[in-house]
């Protein structure tokens, strides 16, 4: 019997983790791939405070990481694969083994969704990236093609035009998903040019990104582009396939939760990216994570 399982080690993971042996809580923590989450997709990361000249993924992981060890709390090497409840508590089951606990914090984060084309997966974290946050200033004066038309494609694509020489946005469509109001200002900016009614084909280069082959929908013709990176915005997807049916999540999968990151079962809270929300980055996952645990000791004390 344990009073809490955190399943997943990202950002929201660890600073759950952190948080849990802080209160003292009897803690599990199950991380199904390796600790650190999709930032490990981008080589640095330049906006988390207080490291001004920003900080390796893979060192502030280890931070972080270091800082939940000397708690005492192990990261283990486990699938969570079903919750089921039993009364007041939850049975995790992982491939070999169920656990019992009267809370559990889900931070099991999401993954991007990929284009499936030809140097995508060669050149990730190589001129590849899934984030124009964390990456964008990696590219100061660089050509750029991002390849989206939802509103977090257009936003990025306005934060990249500030860093870069250029910005190239492709999108199958003529249409964009995204508000008109973030369209008209991307289209007001000199630096962006668009490529509508086209998808990106393959991704080329050798050591690194060196440009895109683009395919016009209609006409079929494929046109080369030179770019220094690649920046794909079609979505993400939440790690929420465990949970099944039994809390609400939107039609994406993403899990509904309030301010208090309670989900609709009580007893079970989430945080970090397989959550519904605007804003998907390391430091407001931890600030998840901190209300998550927050909420999940105040439950505990009443249970």
């Amino acid at each position: 019997m344990h009073d809490l399982i955190i399943i997943g080690a990202g950002p929201a993971g660890l600073t759950a983790a952190l948080y849990a042996g802080r209160f003292k809580l009897s803690t599990r923590i199950f991380e199904k791939m390796s600790a650190g989450g999709q930032i490990l997709l981008s080589p640095t990361i330049e906006n988390y405070p207080g490291f001004p000249e920003g900080i390796s993924t893979f060192d502030l992981i280890g931070k972080f990481k270091k800082q939940v060890e000397t708690l005492g709390l192990v990261i283990e090497d486990k699938e969570a694969l079903d919750i089921i409840p039993e009364g007041k508590y939850y049975l995790v089951k992982t491939k070999n083994e169920t656990f019992k606990a009267k809370a559990v914090i889900i931070a099991s984060g999401a993954h991007p969704k990929k284009l499936k084309v030809k140097g995508e997966d060669e050149f990730t974290g190589r001129g590849v990236s899934y984030c124009g946050t964390c990456d964008g200033p990696l590219f100061k004066n660089k050509d750029i093609v991002a390849v989206g038309g939802g509103d977090r494609a257009i936003e990025e694509a306005i934060f990249l035009s500030s860093y870069a020489k250029s910005v190239c946005l492709v999108h199958r469509r003529e249409a964009f998903r995204a508000a008109k109001i973030l369209v008209d200002r991307l289209k007001d900016n000199p630096k962006v040019k668009f490529v509508l009614d086209s998808t990106v084909e393959e991704i080329t280069g050798g050591n690194k990104v060196a440009g895109v082959k683009v395919r016009n929908v209609k006409t079929q013709e494929v046109t080369p582009i030179h770019c220094d990176g690649v920046f794909i915005f079609v979505g993400i997807i939440p790690e929420t396939g465990f949970i099944k049916n039994i809390l609400e999540t939107d039609e994406l999968g993403f899990i509904i939760t309030g301010q208090t990151m309670r989900t609709s079962r009580e007893g079970i809270f989430a945080c970090g990216d397989c959550v519904k929300k605007n804003l998907y980055q390391v430091i407001n996952a931890c600030g998840d994570a901190a209300v998550a645990v927050d909420s999940a000791y105040k439950y505990l004390l009443s249970f």
